[in-house]
Parts: structure tokens; sequence; C-alpha cells
């Protein structure tokens, strides 16, 4: 039976694939959950999503009365202005680059696994900070199962490879596939180098209509980053064979750990390629706070500026009034107005 899938189901499923925030996406199910046609064509689907929408509310309720939460923390609630997952093979100097990136005190050492459990640390990029989550291992033999609740919420990866390792391209390809067959996808398109994404035709199914994609399946822009680039004077050209190879596509770019080269192109790369745009709050009467600017991504609204200062002033939002390279000085604009990077926003309540 063919699903006929309604332009409203297909839009609340774009805007829960886009979320990030459990709540958010908890909302979003709930509204694919109530547009989705109801016929025997998405009975599977129909499960699926009630059973996502229990996950999350179970997860956002916290643990039962009288209960206490046993084991780590997994999955890390998002700082900064995006969070970018560090994965890479056993002894690939991952740990390494994560402490030269953001400072942290990961345990590094000279044998397989060091990483347990998921290491966050902030690396800072002129007035903003990616957070940078350090996980264990990724290999054919050895794969912890909750990696993949932990990239839920990632913005980014980011796969560390050693060229000096002779197994690199089978490293890699296990990487990719460990985690394909956890419905998380990495790809090497990043909107602020490449544009947008291009949607890919539908695909049709043997009975002539179209198929269902499974709408939690991940996928996350990633970059290949070779970590001992000074112990491999040819990275580089590796780096293409190597990808080759395996078939990926992702940018890549060449860092040492040990002597810090290349890793200050790290942040740069993070937010050209996630399109992060900054503004700055301004209270009237008052010069703006500009060692504090919201993070936003590219295309996102005044209305979005007043989310993240408070929901009730989002609900009571006017106007603003909005100083920068694409507005006059002080101009009104409405809620929707779409923000450049480093303007200045005063916001207008009712």
């Amino acid at each position: 039976m063919p699903a006929n899938l309604t332009p409203d189901y297909r839009k609340a499923e774009e805007a829960y694939r886009s979320a990030r925030e459990p709540t958010e996406k908890l909302e979003h199910l709930k509204e694919m959950l109530r547009t989705i046609p109801k016929h025997k064509g998405t009975d599977h689907l129909q499960g699926d999503i009630k059973k996502k929408i229990k996950e999350l509310t179970e997860e956002l309720a916290g643990p039962k009365k009288g209960a206490q939460r046993k084991g780590p923390v997994h999955v890390l609630r998002r700082e900064g202005a995006a969070q970018i997952a560090l994965l890479g093979p056993p002894n690939a100097g991952k740990s390494a680059l994560h402490q030269r990136l953001t400072g942290s005190r990961t345990d590094v050492g000279p044998y397989p696994y060091t990483t347990k459990e998921p290491i966050p640390g902030m690396l800072p990029h002129e007035d903003v900070l990616f957070q940078i989550v350090d996980l264990p291992p990724v290999s054919t033999e050895y794969f912890e199962g909750w990696i993949a609740n932990t990239l839920q919420p990632a913005d980014g990866a980011i796969i560390v490879l050693d060229l000096t390792d002779p197994a690199c391209a089978e490293n890699l390809a296990a990487i990719v596939e460990r985690l394909r067959e956890k419905k998380i996808e990495l790809h090497g398109w990043w909107p602020g180098h490449r544009g947008p994404r291009p949607v890919p035709p539908p695909v049709i199914g043997p009975d002539g209509e179209e198929v269902i994609e499974d709408p939690f399946r991940i996928e996350i822009p990633t970059l290949l980053v070779a970590s001992k680039s000074d112990l491999s004077p040819d990275a580089a050209d590796e780096l293409q064979v190597l990808q080759e190879l395996v078939g990926t596509d992702f940018p890549t770019l060449l860092a040492s750990a040990e002597t810090g080269e290349g890793c200050d192109a790290i942040g740069p790369f993070l937010f050209k390629g996630l399109e992060v745009i900054r503004a700055y709050s301004k209270s009237p009467g008052k010069p703006p706070e500009m060692d504090r600017p919201f993070t936003l991504r590219r295309g996102q609204t005044v209305h979005d500026v007043a989310s993240q200062v408070h929901k009730d002033i989002a609900a009571a939002l006017r106007y603003a009034r909005v100083w920068g390279t694409q507005v006059y000085p002080g101009q009104q604009v409405g809620p929707d107005h779409p923000l450049a990077d480093k303007d200045v926003v005063e916001l207008h309540t009712r």
C-alpha cells in the first residue's frame, strides 16, 4: 500500500531531523504522529514514532521517584556553538588531539582503549566555543553500543586517523560501517563549504511505490583529520588515496597534537562549515554586550535570539532594532528577520 505521506508530515519529519534538543524532538515527533496518514502502509512507521515518543518522554521525565541513576551519562547536553564528536580507531592520537584543542584532562596513553566514557571539552574560536566530545575508539573488534545514542545531538564529527598505521584504510572503513549499522551516516557535506546538500530523489520499490525512508537515521557532516601529520611527509596525498580506497568524500585537515601544527585550522573550519553566526544583545539606551554572543545558524531570526534569552520574551516579542552590515543602524525589523554574523539586536516586547 502506498504511504502517501503528506506535506505536513514531511515538514514535521524534517523539523525532527534538524532538532537537537530533546524537548524539540518530542514536539516534532508528536506532530509527525498527528499528521501521518493512518493506514496499513504506515503501521510500522507509526509504531516506531510511538516508541520514540515513549523513550523521549521517559528521558525528559528523569529517574522515577525513589530511583537512582545508574552508571555514567552517555548523552551530553550540547554547549557552545555546536557539539562535535571525536571519533577514531585505537591509538590514533584522538585523545591527544582533544587535549591539544580543548585543554582537557582526558587520559592519554600509548595503549588502546584509554578513553572509556564521553569526555567533553571546549574549543575556542574567536569569541565562540565548540564542544568537542572525545569518544571511545571504534574498530571492527570494538564498539561501545551507547556511542550511537551519544551521537544523537551531534552537529558534526571529526574522524582522527594515524596515517603511519598500515591499517588506516581498514580503520576508516570500520568506523563508517559500524556507525552505518546503527543508522548513523557520516558524510562530507558541510553546508558552509559546499552549499545546501542536494535532496536525493525518492527511492522507488519493486512495486512502483515510493519507499518510506527511516526518519530516525542520523546524518552527520564529518571532517577527516590526520593526527600525526608531522610523522608523515606525504600526508595530504595519502589522505586522498585513502578516501579513494574507502569510498568516502570527507574534507581533510592535517594536524599534529604533538607540535600543534594545523590545530588552529579546525575552529575556523567548523565555524564556516556549520554556518555559525553571532548575535550580540543590547538593552535600550545601553551599549551592546559584545563579550557574550548568542550563537545561531545562518537563516535563523530575531525570534531565535529571543528564544535563547527566555521563552517568555520570545512569546511577547513585537519587534527588534538591529545594527549590522545588512541593515541601516538601528533598523526596526520583525521577529522573522534573518540575522547576519555580528548583528547587534535590541529586543522589544509587548
